[in-house]
């Protein structure tokens, strides 16, 4: 560690234990000075997430520099100024050396992952990103995600990946969002130009007087700034998920994560993940539709740790498509809980009673074992909780 380092860090503190994260990595830590991506600061950055993988725990990366690298790849034929379709193109060019530095770096397979927002708005999208993603873990794969900037219009003109990573954290459940940026924490003041800036280690709500405090983009490479990191921040609180800001230049900090201790600052949450999903399930308006379920599944539902799977369910009354929001009730009528159902209500009424095991022969597909899988199903003990804290 050199003395640079040294003086550069924020105070150490214990990050809380977390199983999943979603790691953001911008532009301005993968660009080489002289064009292209350089490996300089990414190593440092994969050996953490190897490392975690090693420990059990697994990690999403949302990456930046597609753009950077595809800029290099044209060198003077490069377009210049900031015309849409230009971009549009270098983000193309750019995906594959972008996605071919962390694969060099990283000793398993990594797969990328193209987003827009549509795609997580779009309820049904939705579940099938979670579902490829919840996959490529389980299989011990390196997710990269990206926002699909060739055809994300609107992202692309944001060129936001701070908050894109923010959804990917409450996409995939995950613990903690991890930002790695050239700062090594959120500071009082611009530090580049205020000697007087201090770094805050903790922040238990983002307040405007915190928002403030946020300076604009500090690369020319990168188009984001601390403001989008503080948006963010608060995007994943409101999933209940806290943030950690780091900085991804500083060897000795990255490395610290391996421990579990934190360099930087530190964004709470007043709910815990899934007080804030279970809020949401709680809240949410429901389809016209129900679910009607066996005593047995009654029981299994209660317990808090089961899914609904095709077995349990008995009939289905009005119409729901896949991702939407129904109450599962038993055979008088009382509520037992509410969960986003994988299948349409036509395919639940053909699963009803089925194994698990006979969807894809019964449905010619399968969108998983689960009709509502328990990270999406609240129950009415959980629904009563929620009433018990928001009082």
């Amino acid at each position: 560690m050199t003395e640079g380092q040294r003086s550069h860090l924020a105070p150490a503190q214990a990050l809380p234990l977390w199983r999943r994260a979603v790691l953001k990595v911008g532009s301005n830590l993968l660009a080489a000075d002289g064009g292209g991506l350089t490996p300089r600061y990414a190593t440092a950055l994969a050996h953490f997430m190897q490392a975690s993988h090693e420990a059990g725990r697994q990690v999403v990366l949302v990456s930046s520099g597609a753009v950077a690298a595809g800029r290099a790849q044209l060198r003077a034929h490069a377009p210049g100024g900031g015309d849409l379709a230009a971009r549009q193109a270098l983000a193309a060019l750019g995906q594959a050396p972008m996605i071919a530095l962390w694969q060099s770096l990283v000793p398993r397979p990594v797969a990328q992952v193209l987003l827009t927002h549509d795609d997580l708005r779009n309820r049904r999208r939705y579940l099938n990103a979670r579902a490829t993603l919840r996959e490529l873990l389980l299989l011990g794969v390196l997710p990269v995600v990206n926002e699909n900037d060739t055809v994300a219009v609107d992202e692309l003109k944001l060129g936001d990946n701070d908050n894109l990573a923010a959804i990917v954290a409450a996409l995939v459940d995950a613990d903690v969002l991890l930002i790695a940026s050239d700062i090594d924490a959120l500071y009082t003041a611009d530090p580049r130009r205020d000697p007087n800036a201090v770094p805050i280690g903790r922040v238990e709500s983002l307040t405007a007087e915190v928002l403030a405090m946020a300076g604009g983009s500090g690369s020319a490479v990168g188009t984001g700034g601390m403001r989008t990191k503080l948006e963010a921040a608060s995007k994943a609180a409101a999933a209940g998920i806290p943030t950690a800001l780091f900085s991804g230049r500083n060897d000795v900090a990255v490395s610290a994560l391996v421990q579990g201790e934190l360099h930087g600052t530190f964004f709470a949450v007043a709910r815990t993940r899934m007080q804030a999903r279970k809020y949401w399930l709680r809240h949410a308006p429901a389809a016209p539709g129900h679910i009607e379920v066996d005593a047995g599944a009654v029981r299994a539902l209660a317990s808090g740790k089961a899914s609904l799977l095709p077995g349990g369910v008995l009939t289905v009354s009005g119409e729901f498509h896949r991702g939407d929001l129904v109450e599962i009730i038993e055979g008088s009528g009382r509520p037992v809980a509410r969960g986003i159902s994988q299948y349409g209500a036509g395919e639940v009424k053909r699963l009803a009673g089925r194994h698990s095991r006979d969807i894809d022969a019964v449905l010619g597909y399968s969108y998983g074992a689960e009709i509502v899988h328990r990270d999406d199903l609240a129950t009415m003990a959980d629904i009563e909780a929620i009433g018990d804290i928001d009082a």
